[in-house]
């Protein structure tokens, strides 16, 4: 384990619960931001599809 000598600083009973808040937290954060700052993510939950594009026929 990379980081072995931190858990003779910080007890594993106080550390892991921390590091798995500070995970839930971010992730969290991430998301809102994202539904927040993003036009088709609100539409995507809500469960509006894309308009389906249609290409024209060329001229002959």
């Amino acid at each position: 384990m990379i980081y072995g000598k931190l858990w003779c600083v910080v007890k594993p009973s106080v550390g892991i619960p921390l590091i798995i808040t500070a995970v839930a937290f971010a992730s969290f954060n991430v998301h809102l931001q994202l539904v927040n700052n993003t036009t088709w993510v609100k539409g995507f939950l809500q469960g509006s599809a894309p308009a389906a594009v249609v290409a024209k026929e060329a001229a002959k």
